[in-house]
Formats: C-alpha cells, structure tokens, sequence
C-alpha cells in the first residue's frame, strides 16, 4: 500500500503549493482507517518540505515516482520516501530515504543503537543508517517484485538538522553508513544527496516501480532460504530425535495440505525438554526453503533473539531477523498473508495486543486467521502471567469458528532436557504442588539438584559450572529493579553477603548467552523458552513451604512485577478465583525457572523452612 503518490513534478507543486502534510493525513486516514497524532503531521511538513527542496534541482528527472509511506506488504513497516525511475544502465531502480528531524544523538554499545530525544524525552532507537539499509534487506531478500523483477534498491538517510558531530557518522556505524548512505544538514550534504538520487534514477517511470514494490509478493528468495538452510546444516542442537521427527513429518504435511478453503491448525503439546523451539526452528528452516511464507512467532523476545542469533552464529543484527516475529505484529494483518505462522510458546499469547494492551481482538484468533497453516507449540503449566491466554482450548475454540478448518493435536513427550529424566519433571510438580506424582523423592542419579544455605555459595557454584557460557543464575521476581533508573545500585540484596543486579538492560533478549551476565541475576522472561548445562533458581519469599506442603504469596512479589498486574483488584471481586490463579502462576514460575537446566538445577530458597522441605524430598545419597 502506498499512502500518497506523485510524480516529482507533482509532488513539489503539493509540497510548496499546498499542504502537502494535510494531503498525506487525509489518504493515510482513507487507505488504513487509522489516525496519526499531531507530531508525525508536523514531521511530514517539516521534512518533506526540506526533502522537496533537495529534488527541486537540475537532472532529476520531473517524471520520477514518489512515493510517501510506502508500506511493505505483510509487515509493519513504512518507508518514509521511496523513489522511483530507471538508472543509467537501463535497470529498475527505488531510492529508500529515511528522513529524520534529530538534531543530536548519543552513542551506545548496542550494535546500530543510538539515543535521541523523541516524545519528550531520550530514547534508544536504531541508527537511521541502519533503518534504511534493514528496509532494503527486506525487500530484496523477501519481496519477489524486486529479487525476480530485477529492481535495484538504493537505501539512504537524511537527517536535515543535523551537523557533522562524529557521534551519528562514528565509525563503529561505518558498516551501515557504507550500505545505506548519511547525508546530514548543510548545502554540501544536500547536494550529495541530490547526486546520490541522480546516480541511482536517470530517467523517470511514472511510478510504475512503485506499486512493484507495494504489491509485490512477499516470500524468501531462494538465495536466502538456501543461505538460512545452510546454517541448520551440520548443527547437532537442531537435530530432530524420536517423536520431534514424527511431529515434525506431521506438521510439514499439514502445511502442504493448507489452502485458504481449508486451513490447518496444529496444537503441538510438549512440557519442559521436549525439544518444541528445536523442532520449530527446523519446520521454519524447511518450510522457508519450500519458498512459502512463514515467520516464527513468539510472544516473548528472549527465544527470538537468542534463536536468531544461534541460528545465524552472531549477536548482531542481521537480514535474517524478518522470519522472527512478535505474537502481536498480526493485529491488521490479512486473511491468509501467511502461508505458515509457527507460534512457540503459545501458552504465553495475551487477549490483546499492544504496549497498553488496548489493540486487535483476540491474539489467537488473530494467528490463525493471519495464515492458511498456524502451528501452535504450548505447555500450559508454563503459564506465568495473568494475561497469559494461551490454552488448548482456545486454540480449538478459535480455530473451529473458521470455516473449513481442520485441527490436528501431536505430544512431544521424550525429555531432552534435565538428563532426560522425566522423573525429575514428575518429582518437581509433586514437590510444589502442581500435579500429584508417584515421585515423592529425588535422586542425586535422575538429576543434579542441590539446596544451598547461602546464596553467594550458590552464585559461586553456578559460575563454577560457567565453563561453556552455558549456566545461569535466575530468581523470582520479589525484588525491584533499582539498576534499570541507577546502574550503580544493588537489586538484589540477601543479608550482608549477597548483592546482585538484575538481567542486563543493555543485552536485551540475549541476556542469557551474553558472557558478561553470569555475574547478574535473570527472571522469567529473559529465559522462558530457552536452556542452559546449568541452572541456579533464587526462591524468594512468595513461595515457601509450611507444614509438609507449598504456598504462595503474591504480596510477597515486588510491587512492579506485571505478571500478577492487577491481582489486588480481582481479588476483591473474586477472592477464591483470584488467589487460585496467583498460586499457579507462581509455581508455574518457579517450575519454568527450575525446569532451565540440562545437566543440573541448584537452589536457595530465602526462607530457612523451605529449604530444609527441599532437602527432605531428596533421596538419601
């Protein structure tokens, strides 16, 4: 979809003539029935008029396209200009501008972030260099209009009120800026843009380019799928054992018997270790290479992150991140834009959608809707939030209300994580109540679990076992997160020997393969999803044991945990619901939490009680 589109000549007439902001606020408001708010108005006038100024000169052609909030089909994403024309060989050609208004920014150590005021205040965002050079990668490596159609892809930024500082064009942005071009403010740099734009568009097309590129199909170019085929290849984490194969054959079948008539939904039941996120990294590698249109979905950022970089072999961005998506990217999505979502921790999709959850109708539905082949991969004893929604039924619910379609239910039972041992899973919902077992007792030969009286002993073992870059120290959410406004305080804090800090703000989804964060403490959603060799859990006071059995306190949570947002309100309308849901919730937590470790699991509990329960379930060595 394109929101305005001209010729150049056009296009300077609506910006020096009239008003061209008002004009592109009335087609973006008819094309996508959305509102923007006053300030995205204001930007438009002040950088288009600024941008008019740069192709009013001398060889541009006056018939070149152009095109205001290009939209790429099947994504989010809006290009601010998009030029079009053909180049002095002959060829199709599209000019990307990612305009900006910033007059200062700061540096980070985050690959392509920077900082700069936006909103009112300082936020991190990408490097404009970045940004437009991500933009291009995406159609050149998924739009089939510009891979097959042969349209040359030129991306830039201008940032027309920024001067040369040596922070926005450092070196370490060098890598983008070569790729994606930074013209900044100043007569010189508004002339190498204008030579840039005349390098890449000799002769004009009268737009036709454009609508290529907006109503070009989006799948992976076989380059792409072939390069991301490539990496699966040879890695013995993503190879598929016993009944994952079996799934594995089950849900390609489905795919291919998918069509918009008669769309498939799977629902792939698995508990901790059984291999769910390796099973659907392989269907999205062999799915892809299929050239269909497939994404891998998830509602936490952490599996994302840390599977796209495992998967790539690096920790910095990279063109591949496009098959990675949020669960609530598919709020305006189209019926069928998908030929395959593979949704990982499905147990974990909320209602609605957006940051204040006020956006879409109904994630699941959403999902399903969104594709002729949703796969949706869940445990529900993992269900940590009081907005987590996702459960079987819902799924089923969802799924029989569209026409045609039919629901295929698999289980992942072999255990691949903690030793394999199914035992130690069934002595864990025993121990914190979760399900009642035969396994009333552990022993040291099922799985490494071990009880500490101090927690630097604890830390000190975990780090012990750090060897790899593969063991981790997490606890429960019972103490604030003071570092994240102070990066100098203590969030942890346990008597006079203990102090710690929280996941590192600045690894983001990678905190738990970053090397420097053994030293910190995680929480639930920096590794829900994810695995190490070995696992250290921090039990604070929200779960103890008292008289033989486990309780739990919500109060004892810190008062800014938004798992349980919102519990104090419930509880006066529905106490008895209220408290039964806090209490899975937190044991669904601390099973997650104490479920991470492959090879082993080590604990201190903050109260002196439930450790010695803990000790008491184990069997005698």
């Amino acid at each position: 979809m394109i929101v305005y589109e001209a010729d150049k000549r056009q296009f300077l007439s609506d910006t020096f003539d009239s008003d061209i902001e008002e004009i592109i606020l009335e087609q973006f408001t008819c094309k996508t029935g959305h509102h923007v708010g006053r300030a995205e108005v204001a930007s438009w006038r002040d950088s288009l008029l600024r941008f008019a100024s740069v192709l009013n000169g001398d060889g541009i052609p006056d018939d070149m396209g152009v095109a205001v909030e290009l939209h790429i089909p099947h994504s989010s994403k809006r290009i601010d200009v998009t030029l079009s024309g053909i180049d002095a060989s002959g060829g199709k050609s599209a000019v990307i501008v990612e305009l900006k208004q910033w007059e200062k920014a700061q540096a980070t150590e985050k690959d392509a972030i920077v900082v700069t005021r936006l909103g009112g205040g300082l936020r991190e965002v990408v490097h404009p260099s970045y940004q437009a050079w991500s933009y291009a990668s995406l159609l050149q490596g998924f739009n089939e209009a510009v891979y097959e159609g042969r349209i040359g892809i030129a991306p830039c930024a201008y940032l027309h009120n920024y001067r040369r500082d040596g922070i926005i064009d450092a070196g370490r942005y060098a890598p983008y800026i070569e790729q994606a071009p930074l013209f900044l403010k100043g007569g010189s740099e508004k002339a190498a843009l204008r030579a840039f734009i005349r390098r890449h568009v000799s002769r004009g097309d009268r737009g036709l380019i454009l609508h290529e590129l907006a109503e070009g199909r989006m799948r992976p170019s076989r380059a792409l799928a072939d390069s991301l085929g490539a990496m699966l290849r040879g890695r013995p984490e993503f190879v598929l054992i016993d009944d994952q194969k079996e799934v594995y054959e089950a849900a390609l079948s489905a795919a291919r018997k998918a069509s918009a008539g008669k769309p498939q939904v799977l629902i792939i039941q698995g508990g901790p270790g059984t291999g769910k996120t390796v099973l659907a990294i392989n269907l999205l590698v062999a799915l892809t290479q299929q050239r269909l249109n497939v994404r891998y979905v998830s509602r936490n950022a952490a599996p994302r992150k840390v599977f796209e970089a495992r998967l790539v072999g690096t920790m910095t961005r990279t063109r591949y991140s496009e098959w990675f998506k949020g669960s609530g990217a598919f709020v305006d999505a189209e019926e069928n834009s998908f030929d395959v979502l593979i949704v990982d921790e499905a147990h974990r999709l909320n209602e609605k959608s957006g940051l204040y959850g006020n956006l879409g109708d109904h994630q699941v539905k959403e999902l399903i809707r969104a594709a002729r082949c949703t796969i949706f991969f869940i445990d529900e004893d993992q269900r940590v939030t009081l907005q987590d929604v996702g459960s079987r039924q819902i799924i089923r619910d969802f799924a029989a209300a569209r026409p045609g379609t039919t629901i295929v239910e698999c289980q992942l039972a072999s255990q691949f994580r903690c030793r394999g041992s199914d035992g130690y899973i069934a002595w864990l919902d025993d121990v914190l109540g979760i399900h009642e077992t035969a396994n009333a007792t552990l022993s040291p030969r099922d799985f490494d679990f071990r009880v500490f009286d101090r927690p630097q002993d604890l830390h000190a073992a975990i780090e012990a076992r750090n060897g790899s870059n593969k063991a981790r120290v997490v606890a429960g959410y019972c103490w604030p997160w003071i570092s994240k406004g102070n990066p100098e305080a203590w969030d942890i804090v346990i008597g006079d020997g203990y102090r710690r800090r929280w996941n590192l703000d600045r690894d983001g989804g990678l905190w738990i393969i970053a090397p420097e964060s053994i030293s910190e403490v995680g929480c639930i959603h920096t590794c829900q999803g994810l695995e190490v060799e070995y696992i250290g859990v921090i039990v604070g006071p929200d779960l103890v044991a008292r008289n033989g059995r486990i309780i739990t306190s919500p109060a004892a949570r810190d008062r800014r945990d938004r798992s349980i947002r919102g519990w104090r309100t419930r509880l006066r309308a529905e106490p008895l619901a209220t408290l039964a849901e806090t209490d899975r919730i937190i044991k669904n937590t601390y099973r997650t939490l104490m479920t991470r470790g492959m090879k082993g699991c080590y604990v201190y509990c903050t109260d002196e009680e439930t450790r010695e329960f803990l000790r008491g379930r184990l069997a005698a060595t």
